[in-house]
C-alpha cells in the first residue's frame, strides 16, 4: 500500500486474491477499510462498492480463472481526490464484453449469464475493459 504523492493518487493499494470464491468478501473487507473517509459516501462504500468489487472478483475467478487454483485475480485500488478506481484483473484469455446477454430481456430471463456486469454497470460511474477483456476498471467518481 502507498499513500500520497505519484501522479495525484491519495492512495495505491494491490492485492492477489488466490481464485477461490471462499476470498472474495476478505479481500472486499479490505479494500472498503482502506478507502479515503469522504472519497465516496458511506452509503456507496458499504454496497456500491462493496456489491460491485464481490461480482468482478467472482466473475475473475470463475470464468476468467475458471477457480484454477494456480492462478490469482490481482486488484489494484487507486484513490484520488476526484475518483477511486477498482482494477480486476485475471490470468484468463479475456472475453468481448460487448458479447455479454442483457439480462433484462425477455429470451435471457432464464439465463445465468451477464447479471453481474449488469449489476456492476448500475452500480459504479464507469465500468471499462482492456483490449484481451481480462481486466475491468470500476469508476466511482467523489462524491
Amino acid at each position: 500500500m502507498r499513500r500520497g504523492g505519484r501522479g495525484g493518487l491519495e492512495l495505491e493499494l494491490r492485492l492477489d486474491v488466490p481464485s477461490d470464491l471462499a476470498y472474495v468478501g476478505e479481500a472486499v473487507e479490505v479494500v472498503a477499510r482502506h478507502c479515503p473517509s469522504g472519497l465516496l459516501s458511506p452509503r456507496r462504500v458499504q454496497f456500491n462498492l462493496r456489491t460491485a468489487l464481490a461480482e468482478a472478483l467472482a466473475n475473475a475467478i470463475l470464468y476468467g480463472n475458471g477457480a484454477d487454483p494456480a492462478k490469482q485475480v490481482h486488484v489494484r485500488v487507486e484513490a484520488a481526490r476526484d475518483a477511486l478506481r477498482l482494477h480486476v484483473a485475471d490470468e484468463g484469455d479475456g472475453f468481448d464484453p460487448a458479447s455479454s446477454p442483457d439480462p433484462t430481456r425477455r429470451e435471457n430471463l432464464e439465463r445465468e449469464d451477464g447479471r453481474g456486469l449488469f449489476v456492476m454497470r448500475h452500480l459504479v460511474d464507469q465500468v471499462s475493459f482492456n483490449a484481451k477483456g481480462n481486466a475491468v476498471c470500476l469508476t466511482f467518481r467523489a462524491g
